[in-house]
Parts: structure tokens; C-alpha cells; sequence
């Protein structure tokens, strides 16, 4: 069971939830909301894609904060 970060939309509050499937409901563990955000872990990102040596695109990804919903800029989803 892969282990996820997310972030409340409600509350701002950052928390780590196992998810068994990805159809799986999570809810904020401080304020029961269930407008979450999953978190673009550093590794995953740094991992993926690109095919370069040692650059990495972290750097200029906004600092691993990002969702599915981003689009590079700003996301309503999480905020960054």
C-alpha cells in the first residue's frame, strides 16, 4: 500500500494517508474535509521523466508542492 501526502484545502494542514486504491475517499485528519490535495512527493518528482544526468527539475517545480491539478502555475486545488 503505497503511502500518499496530501493537503487540506479546508484547513491547509499537510498529512499522510495509506491509500489502498485510487478510487480510495480521504478525508483531512484535523477537519474531516474532503477537499484534498494529493502532494507531488521530491522523490517522485525528481525521479520522473526528463532523462538528464544530474539536473533535476525539482528546483524549478515549486518546491514539491504541486497536485494533479496543477498546470504549472498556480493550482486552486492546493494553492501553489
Amino acid at each position: 500500500m503505497p503511502m500518499y501526502e496530501f493537503r487540506c484545502a479546508a484547513c491547509g494542514d499537510d498529512f499522510e494517508e495509506l491509500v489502498r486504491s485510487d478510487d480510495e475517499r480521504v478525508e483531512c485528519p484535523s477537519c474531516g474535509g474532503a477537499d484534498v490535495c494529493k502532494k507531488m512527493s521530491t522523490f517522485a518528482h525528481r525521479s520522473g521523466g526528463g532523462g538528464g544526468g544530474g539536473a533535476s527539475s525539482a528546483s524549478s517545480g515549486g518546491g514539491g508542492h504541486s497536485c494533479g491539478g496543477c498546470g504549472g502555475g498556480h493550482c486552486g486545488s492546493c494553492g501553489h
